[in-house]
């Protein structure tokens, strides 16, 4: 089956460049380019294409008000071109809360080269994009069953815990990982996360989080101690590993090799929680393309470690849990709104003080 690619942006070098990159991919078809939103509304009218690359900055109407209308009247795959500044960073942020599936960044200096450096990675991002599940933006969802109990459970404890979370994703993630936070009370154990994203873009998206939850969220520094209420992303472009250190878990941010094709790498971090927090720890594997963390995933659960796993209908991608679950790495397979809910219950259960 063949994806149809409308490539929208303000830069005729970048149009170019973009649709010659994309049509190499056999599975892949350009067919038009769009200079602005409004000339895009008609591209995608007459060209009826499975999915879109959208510029966030762009004249007579910025690509964010251009998703926003979009997904409110013709929900359909988009992957956000965004700049590495800090100003991109959020307004990328926002793409994703709107809807849009993945971004990718354009290169600041050498347009034509940076993004011919970036060939793969684009192709790969579209291709997905293409299997993606898009959904008008609602209202959060409410805690699934037993939810608001295991809250109250928590909300009383004055036990400190050894138990530890790590969740894992990617495309689709950053919105995934807001819904479980934004459900959990500030007394739980310490969470870590890997999300794939570049360097520049995960100090916005903690940061974001922070001001969206009960937990204290922030980027991950090396050798801080993991503490409850709190939750750790790793940095973009550098791996999140723990160790034990007496009763309690520090992290560790190391520059390293990309492992499973990323840096951050899921695998690495559930590797390391594996051998430091073994059946003390709960593994959670969200949407995501590839299968970046599964054999990790399933060492976490050899060594005792609990497992939830999101499913196929819930997830934007399917990738990386279908191949958590394919491993044997699964204990449960659960649609995301019911995730936060079922940690909650069994973080509950299993507490024991330090």
């Amino acid at each position: 089956m063949v994806t149809r690619v409308l490539v929208v942006d303000d830069s005729a070098l970048v149009r170019s460049v973009l649709a010659t990159l994309i049509a190499r991919a056999p599975d892949l078809r350009v067919v038009g380019t769009a200079c602005d939103p409004y000339d895009a509304r008609e591209r995608i009218r007459e060209l009826e294409p499975d999915v879109l690359t959208l510029d966030v900055e762009m004249p007579r109407m910025d690509g964010l008000a251009f998703l926003e209308r979009l997904m409110r009247l013709r929900p359909m795959p988009v992957v956000m071109v965004s700049t590495r500044t800090e100003r991109g960073a959020a307004t990328t942020l926002r793409a994703l809360e709107l809807g849009a599936v993945d971004f990718v960044c354009k290169p600041e200096v050498d347009v034509r080269a940076g993004l011919e450096l970036l060939a793969r990675e684009i192709v790969q991002k579209v291709r997905a994009a293409g299997q993606a599940k898009v959904r008008r933006r609602g209202a959060p969802p409410a805690q699934g069953p037993g939810g608001a109990v295991a809250a109250k459970s928590w909300a009383g404890a004055a036990a400190r815990s050894r138990q530890l979370v790590a969740i894992g994703a990617s495309t689709g993630g950053t919105e995934a990982i807001r819904e479980i936070l934004q459900a959990l009370p500030p007394q739980v154990p310490g969470v870590v996360i890997t999300q794939h994203m570049p360097p520049g873009f995960t100090r916005s998206f903690a940061a974001r989080l922070d001001g969206l939850c009960r937990l204290r969220v922030a980027e991950a520094r090396d050798g801080e101690p993991i503490l409850e209420g709190h939750a750790y992303v790793a940095p973009g472009g550098r791996h999140l590993s723990v160790v034990r250190a007496g009763g309690g878990y520090l992290a560790r941010v190391s520059e390293g090799e990309p492992v499973q094709g990323h840096q951050p790498s899921v695998e690495v971090l559930f590797r390391s929680v594996a051998a430091a927090a073994g059946p003390h720890a709960t593994g959670i594997m969200l949407t995501g393309m590839g299968g970046d963390g599964a054999l990790a995933m399933r060492e976490m659960r050899e060594r005792g470690a609990w497992n939830l796993v999101q499913d196929e209908a819930s997830c934007v991608v399917f990738g990386m849990p279908r191949e958590a679950i394919a491993q044997g790495a699964a204990d449960e397979v659960l649609p995301l709104a019911r995730i936060a809910p079922r940690l909650l219950t069994h973080l509950a259960a299993r507490r024991q003080p330090a």
